[in-house]
């Protein structure tokens, strides 16, 4: 029940227009931030009327809490974060970072108009396939290749190209997976209007069991999933991409994250194209390290199909992504360049000497701001549902826990990873450049802790 003091403070509270009229913005900006600084207020009140909430209730605390509301409204929602976790494909950051290239190139189409679906030497209408269908299969092998907008979309259309509706799709019951976000294999090739065709074991299965499951009447296609975010040991048996593609079936091989270069176990499309595979899916924005697409390439025939559907249209690239996944395979031509250049592979590559550099230098400049921090070692991974069994060990900084709440509420954010009641700052995924930024952000959040609110700053 609201007592005699509850309803003079709700009294006292100023009008959404009169607030508003002080905060000297547009007027449908300044009354959205009034309304939702008097709301704020008013529930503060009836959760607790007592002296330290009703205090400065329609003076400067309000008004200032209203600019506030006021700012952060005015600030773009997405924006750079700098990743101190150790994951280098972090999903939740927004898979691999761009490369320098790619960047570039994105600015570029966006600076203005593009040829996207333009024949400059003909003056008619062209294809945004060619932007890089060339690239694709002169990485590939393929005979073509095509791109959507992410690598679900580039399964969802391989299946509905190469079997469609009423059609059976065999898959290997140990391959029948969830691949990110909720979708599973089984329901994407439902939505593609094709019917699943389970054969074998969740542990084994053998040529036999895709022989036989292709001997339905309705049976199209294989489809192979490589499972990029967990392995399975022991009393196990797959069969390889070579003997399912010698079966005869046309072949859809979903290799997962996109491997170009030979990483670790991780299939390559070329192997995939080599073996005979119809169409060959992934992800643009693995291990690939470029921009979030879908690829296929595979057959002139079968690729032609996809190109055709109407999902083709519904699924299709956006001028941006397409010009950041031109950039990043033709850095692919020169591989050198390419594990140099391409954030992911760099990462994956980074030495033991430059890692421990750029952890000391970190180190040094976080002392010299007055933030605690010691060096150990930690493990580093690949993340993104690529390479799941890889640990990358290296120099880890390590600060005060109680930083890394202010620290991912910082400007820019920073994100590490808190083990063992230590926040971890890795040096593999942090880039020279935004070591200073991470020592400015750092020596920000230590404020709030030496005024005495929020406990040590000690690293150890």
């Amino acid at each position: 029940m609201t007592g005699e003091g509850d309803r003079r403070g709700l009294r006292s509270l100023p009008s959404v227009e009169e607030l508003a009229g002080r905060l000297g913005a547009p007027h449908g900006l300044a009354v959205a931030a009034a309304r939702e600084a008097i709301a704020e207020r008013r529930a503060a009140l009836l959760a607790d009327p007592g002296p330290g909430v009703r205090a400065g209730e329609n003076g400067e605390e309000l008004l200032e809490r209203a600019r506030a509301v006021l700012e952060a409204g005015r600030r773009p929602s997405l924006g750079r974060v700098i990743n101190a976790t150790g994951v280098i494909v972090h999903t939740n950051l927004g898979r691999a970072p761009l490369a320098a290239a790619a960047r570039e190139a994105v600015a570029r189409a966006a600076a203005g108009y593009c040829n996207l679906e333009l024949d400059l030497e003909e003056g008619s209408r062209g294809s945004r396939r060619v932007h890089v269908e060339g690239l694709l299969c002169e990485l590939t092998g393929a005979e073509a290749g095509l791109v959507v907008n992410n690598g679900a979309g580039a399964v969802l259309l391989a299946a509905a190209a190469v079997a469609g509706p009423g059609r059976g799709i065999v898959v290997s019951r140990g391959q029948l997976v969830e691949i990110g976000g909720g979708f599973r294999i089984p329901e994407v090739i439902a939505q593609s209007g094709s019917r699943l065709i389970e054969v074998g074991t969740t542990n084994r299965t053998r040529l036999e069991d895709y022989r036989r499951g292709l001997a339905a009447t309705d049976a199209a296609a294989v489809m192979r999933v490589h499972p990029s975010n967990f392995r399975t040991f022991g009393f196990v048996e797959e069969v390889e991409i070579e003997a399912v593609c010698g079966l005869g079936a046309p072949v859809i091989d979903d290799v997962g994250s996109g491997a170009v270069s030979e990483l670790d176990d991780e299939p390559t499309l070329r192997r995939s194209i080599a073996a005979g595979a119809a169409l060959v899916c992934c992800s643009g924005d693995k291990l690939l390290g470029g921009p979030q697409a879908g690829i296929i390439v595979g057959g002139a025939e079968a690729v032609g199909r996809a190109a055709g559907h109407p999902l083709a249209r519904a699924l299709r690239i956006d001028k941006l992504s397409l010009a950041a996944l031109e950039a990043t395979l033709r850095l692919y031509r020169e591989p050198e360049r390419a594990w140099r250049e391409i954030p992911v592979l760099a990462m994956l590559r980074a030495g033991e000497q430059e890692l421990a550099d750029r952890a000391e230098r970190l180190r040094a400049g976080l002392e010299a701001a007055g933030v605690t921090a010691g060096i150990s070692r930690s493990t580093a991974r690949v993340g993104g549902g690529a390479l799941p069994l890889l640990e990358l060990p290296g120099p880890v900084v390590e600060l005060d826990p109680a930083l890394a709440g202010r620290l991912r509420r910082g400007a820019p954010p920073v994100l590490g990873r808190v083990s063992e009641g230590r926040l971890l700052l890795d040096p593999r995924t942090i880039a020279d450049d935004e070591v200073a930024l991470v020592v400015a952000a750092a020596a920000g959040a230590v404020a709030p802790l030496d005024r005495g609110d929020g406990g040590s700053h000690s690293g150890h």
